[in-house]
């Protein structure tokens, strides 16, 4: 086995989109390999590290429902057993996987972060750790604190990249004096941004991150009881690499979504509920395109938001027809 580290920034740089989100990969003789556990339950430490208003036991159950949340999808297979506490720092290679705060004054915009160690060969996960920046405010009131970020909220993120999910671009942002971008509305816990102090709502998972974690980890009925829209993005004749395209389950308005993977523009997008959807395309601009992308991805963001003309149909248990999605340039 040869293994490698991979911190959360270097993992996302992996990245791959593989169906109907972006999943953490690594390349061997020219093949993506996802990276996935290889069994079930993967084994999680708590830090025993405080930070100001926030006790270590406090922190210990705010993860520990997060992990209950993505162990809760009945259509994932995914189970997690705690250990214990420990006083194991968070990215050590040590051998076990940490959930703990550390103090990193310098990375005031950095909520928390992902690590892995990884089997190169077979894209196992061997080791994945995850820390909550200590040095900015933190809460696990029940509610919410409007002065502090939610432990709960933050975890349940990253434990998505802990499963080997990478990010969602299901999320609407606007732009803040300081240069920055604020979450106006999400539809994925896997949206890059986090909501701003004081608000909760990513306790819950999405129909996105649902799709997400049973793609990796199906249950035995997941992809019976589900399709896959699959078709071709283009402008002028020629594909569109790194469009969002987003699928609306007409009766239900569960919202999955994928990337468009390659220079011809092609997708597709598993995990959909049986039936009709509204396909919408639009460029990645509500957060910055190497949250999703590796920096030498040639992401194409100059074109307008297109609707297809008509719904499209994703089979119980198949895929539906190819069909191709026209854009204009801006």
């Amino acid at each position: 086995m040869k293994a490698i580290a991979l911190a959360a920034a270097a993992a996302v740089a992996l990245a791959q989109p593989a169906q109907a989100y972006l999943q953490f990969t690594t390349t061997r003789a020219g093949e993506s390999i996802v990276l996935k556990w290889p069994r079930s339950p993967v084994r999680w430490f708590a830090g025993d590290r405080a930070a100001p208003g926030v006790s270590a036991a406090e922190f210990q159950a705010a993860v520990a429902r997060a992990f209950a949340t993505w162990e809760a999808v009945p259509t994932a297979s995914i189970a997690f057993q705690f250990v214990g506490p420990t006083g194991a720092e968070p990215f050590d290679d040590d051998g076990i996987s940490v959930v703990g705060f550390q103090d990193e004054p310098g990375m005031d915009r950095v909520l928390g972060a992902t690590g892995f160690l990884i089997d190169t060969v077979t894209g196992e996960i061997v080791e994945a750790d995850i820390f909550l920046n200590s040095a900015i405010p933190w809460s696990t009131a029940p509610a919410g604190d409007p002065a502090a970020f939610d432990v709960e909220s933050v975890a349940l993120h990253e434990i998505g990249h802990f499963l080997g999910l990478g990010h969602s671009a299901l999320g609407e942002t606007e732009a803040r004096p300081d240069g920055g971008r604020r979450v106006i509305a999400s539809g994925s816990v896997m949206f890059p941004i986090a909501f701003g102090r004081g608000l909760i709502h990513d306790r819950e998972l999405q129909p996105d991150d649902v799709a997400g974690v049973s793609d990796l980890y199906p249950d035995g009925n997941f992809r019976r009881q589900t399709g896959v829209a699959r078709g071709r993005v283009t402008r002028g004749g020629t594909g569109v690499q790194g469009a969002h395209v987003i699928a609306f389950h007409q009766a239900t308005g569960r919202v999955v979504a994928g990337f468009t993977l390659d220079r011809d523009g092609g997708f597709q997008i598993a995990g959909l509920a049986p039936g009709p959807h509204i396909i919408r395309v639009e460029p990645l601009d509500d957060a910055d395109t190497e949250s999703f992308f590796s920096r030498r991805t040639p992401v194409d963001i100059g074109f307008q938001v297109t609707f297809h003309t008509r719904l499209v149909v994703a089979p119980a248990g198949g895929e539906g027809d190819m069909f191709a999605v026209m854009v204009t340039p801006k």
